[in-house]
């Protein structure tokens, strides 16, 4: 398959596939195939041994059924633990027939017996929390692979539903789940296979994915030819606050070494501040509106290093010239006294807790708020995390995972604000740029982690963006060919 290869699937999105595939072959092949494919990954992964399998009663319990004929047809030693049977009549209820083994009930003295534990009592749709009876049975095994996602953690967005075992092996089907890749759930999740299971062609042509994985391909980044000039690579300005330059300056390094062709702080009556730092840097002094008259200074950024009484000075009249503005720092906490503020933004890049001072707690699902706060102030909201999410106001939503606990980092966040205004002036829709962005400072954080021993500073951070872009270049068109072969999953 070499359809949204970056698609992750949502439960309501999976289930509306094995319907459609249905009108193309019985749904008992899609579980046959997912329970061998597992089948296979167990006996590729650990040695025959005492395997119990424990089966729910819906589809993720029929593939279990698999799994322990398939198994033990290659001679291993299996059980099945059922926690209900399956409904007659139901693809689950038909592949439990066909297991002619030992079936006992679910309960912690049956799996703490057992060498290795399959969990294929719930899948990626469970919507309410594990029963008692499958939490403790579960934390009673000594090693557990899980099939499609640990029972207990929502596919939907990786939020914990009870007590949930963590997993050392999860094998999922067709394209992985949010929650294989949100925390807290994707940390239960151990090692993620994802397996082909021969998902009909027909059923990709009617689908499109609400959320995808942020990886180079989904974008692509733009290429600098022999006829580029500094206008035309792009014009990122900034406003630079009187009393915490700093964050200004790590803003515009982050453009500048990500590609702007030109950075330009307005400084005002600071200037003289900001002209002690990088020579290619450029400084203005001159009122603001007089710089709003220069229409080839499209994309702006607001708020790092500035006060409240800044960003009141200057982003309404940014806003009113009708310019590309990324909201953050100073700005943030001034739109967060009254969100209309902000109206006319196109990105806004809050960490979770300025998220919440702007849009209220956080409730469930982390992914569902950053897609709601979207559509609510209809800007990109850029989500900042160990899992980034990028959430546009038209629904798309994808889900940064290149990332290093190097970037947790006073003025880390200024660095990213200068990459996102970087790829905006370079031409970049802003939801796309937004995704591209935030892979390159995740590379940057990895790299900048490998050189400065695993503790860089934000000044470091900067510093790999340019061999980072060719990083990611490299992997769009190895992406590319693999689709062009039918070889990427």
């Amino acid at each position: 398959m070499t359809s949204y290869p970056f698609a992750l699937l949502t439960p309501e999105e999976s289930e509306w596939m094995d319907r459609e595939a249905a009108a193309v072959f019985p749904v008992t092949r899609l579980m046959e195939n997912a329970g061998w494919a597992v089948a296979r990954v167990l006996r590729n992964r650990f040695s025959p041994r005492r395997v119990t399998i424990a089966c729910g009663p819906g589809n993720n319990g029929g593939d279990g059924y698999v799994v322990a004929c398939a198994l033990a047809r290659w001679g291993w030693s299996v059980r099945v633990a059922a926690l209900a049977d399956p409904k007659v009549g139901t693809p689950a209820a038909e592949m439990a027939t066909r297991w002619t083994g030992s079936v006992v009930p679910l309960s912690p003295e049956e799996l703490k017996n057992a060498d290795l534990v399959v969990d294929a009592v719930f899948g990626a749709g469970l919507k309410r929390p594990v029963s008692d009876v499958v939490a403790s049975a579960l934390a009673a095994a000594k090693e557990v692979v899980a099939i499609d996602i640990p029972s207990g953690v929502s596919g939907g967005s990786g939020e914990i539903l009870g007590e949930v075992r963590a997993c050392v092996l999860t094998v999922t089907f067709v394209r992985l789940r949010p929650g294989h890749v949100l925390k807290p759930g994707a940390d239960l999740c151990g090692e993620v296979i994802c397996a082909d299971i021969g998902m009909p062609e027909q059923v990709w042509s009617g689908f499109t994915p609400s959320v995808q994985h942020n990886r180079p391909g989904l974008w692509e980044l733009p290429v600098s030819d022999d006829g580029d000039y500094k206008y035309r690579r792009g014009v990122v300005s900034l406003c630079g606050g009187a009393e915490m330059p700093g964050a200004a300056r790590l803003a515009a390094r982050g453009a500048r070494r990500s590609g702007a062709g030109l950075v330009r702080i307005a400084a005002g009556q600071g200037a003289p501040t900001y002209r002690l730092g990088d020579p290619g840097l450029v400084v203005d002094d001159v009122p603001l509106p007089e710089l709003l008259e220069d229409q080839r200074r499209k994309v702006w950024i607001c708020g790092p290093g500035l006060t409240e009484g800044e960003v009141a000075a200057t982003l309404p009249l940014i806003l009113k010239s009708n310019r590309t503005v990324i909201a953050d720092a100073g700005a943030l906490s001034w739109g967060a006294q009254d969100l209309t503020r902000l109206q006319g933004v196109a990105v806004v890049t809050p960490h979770l807790g300025e998220f919440r001072k702007l849009f209220g707690p956080v409730e469930g699902s982390r992914l569902n708020a950053a897609r709601k706060a979207a559509r609510q102030i209809k800007a990109v909201v850029v989500m900042k995390g160990p899992d980034t999410i990028i959430a546009a106001p038209d629904g798309r939503v994808a889900i940064n995972t290149h990332a290093s606990s190097a970037l947790a980092t006073a003025g880390s966040g200024d660095t990213l604000t200068g990459i996102i205004a970087t790829l905006l002036a370079a031409g970049m829709e802003v939801w796309e740029g937004c995704c591209a962005a935030v892979w390159l400072h995740g590379e940057a954080g990895i790299e900048a982690a490998k050189s400065q021993g695993g503790w860089p500073l934000a000044e470091d951070l900067d510093l790999p963006l340019g061999p980072a872009r060719k990083v990611a270049t490299q992997l769009a068109q190895e992406g590319a060919n693999k689709k062009a072969t039918g070889s990427l999953l």
